[in-house]
């Protein structure tokens, strides 16, 4: 029996076939994740930010701290595994979340206002929005309610399925840290030393516990002193609040002159020595100083500033497409 040979042209058609549907695989496997979008909800879920607005300014009405509490914890998830609400995740059998790290423990709070929202978008949008995103709705809403800049939000990211103590414990950056400490965390995340300074100002709301800056003032760095870059006026005003024995629980204002308005005056306070926490005043010194002078006396610019940086945290390693799930509670996995 002869072999079969195939006219050419059929060989040309199979081999085209064949790299086509090669370049179609290899295109599927290489396709860039969904890109998160300010309109991914118009169509599933168009109330969605009313809703969110509508109890973030019944909880700030209700406790002006409510704002920095949840744009702090918006900040605590994306520094761990991403913008996915895994701080959200509580502690169940078999599973630890982020809430027993040392950054987030008896500290962090909000999470009843979050699950309010949850429980409200999921009575007519059922098992459509991310808990992940309400979170990021919900931070930006509470600073514009404290008379901040307000900006699109970029939507559609996922919840995750898995937490980390052991990030939650190194990612965050400590009150305490020095200026180089910072940035390198901030760095870690692919943050710049300009969306640093611009996320710190986030400090110009909220409350800070005594146990977070107590060593500033009677024993910075063990020499049984006040810290020296501290205003001294500054100094006695907070031992009032904080003694040196007991009261770690006491709340101070990061920002002591306009505690619940989102403005330029933490910058003004670092250029005064009046920085809560080492790890604000320590803005006010070598290649960030410029940066903290320029936005004292420029609050435009600094919103501006601000917006960009956490429009960029919020983008950090989205769970987007079918990667992680919709929760249906806030604190639970499906």
């Amino acid at each position: 029996m002869t072999g079969f040979n195939p006219p050419m042209q059929l060989i040309i058609f199979l081999s085209l076939l064949l790299m086509a549907s090669t370049t179609t695989t290899i295109t599927t496997a290489t396709a860039a994740p969904q890109q998160l979008s300010a309109t991914f909800y118009d169509k599933t879920c168009p109330g969605l930010q009313n809703v969110v607005r509508s109890v973030m300014s019944q909880a700030v009405q209700k406790e002006p701290r409510m704002a920095a509490s949840i744009l702090r914890l918006f900040f605590h998830d994306c520094f761990v595994q991403g913008c996915d609400a895994s701080i959200l995740l509580d502690d169940v059998s078999g599973f630890q979340g982020e809430k027993s790290a040392g950054p987030n423990a008896n500290s962090v709070r909000g999470f009843d206002v979050i699950d309010k929202i949850k429980a409200q978008v999921e009575a007519t949008c059922k098992g459509v929005v991310s808990c992940a995103d309400i979170l990021a709705l919900a931070a930006r809403d509470g600073v514009a309610l404290q008379k901040g800049p307000s900006w699109p939000v970029l939507l559609g990211r996922r919840d995750s399925q898995t937490a980390s103590l052991s990030s939650a414990n190194s990612n965050i950056p400590s009150p305490t840290s020095t200026l180089s400490q910072l940035t390198a965390k901030f760095q870690a995340q692919g943050l710049s030393a300009r969306d640093m300074v611009a996320l710190s100002g986030a400090h110009t709301i909220g409350q800070a516990r005594c146990t977070t800056f107590k060593q500033r003032l009677y024993n910075q760095s063990g020499t049984g002193q006040a810290d020296p870059t501290m205003n001294t006026a500054f100094v006695a005003q907070l031992k009032g609040r904080c003694p040196s024995n007991g009261g770690d629980n006491n709340l101070s204002p990061l920002d002591v002159l306009s505690p619940t308005k989102f403005d330029k005056q933490y910058f003004a306070n670092l250029q005064n020595g009046k920085g809560l926490l080492t790890s604000d005043q320590v803005l006010f010194s070598s290649s960030t100083q410029s940066l903290v002078s320029t936005w004292s006396s420029d609050q435009p610019t600094f919103f501006s500033a601000f917006t960009s940086a956490i429009t960029k945290m919020g983008n950090l390693n989205p769970l987007t497409g079918s990667s992680g799930e919709i929760r249906a509670n806030c604190r639970l996995r499906n």
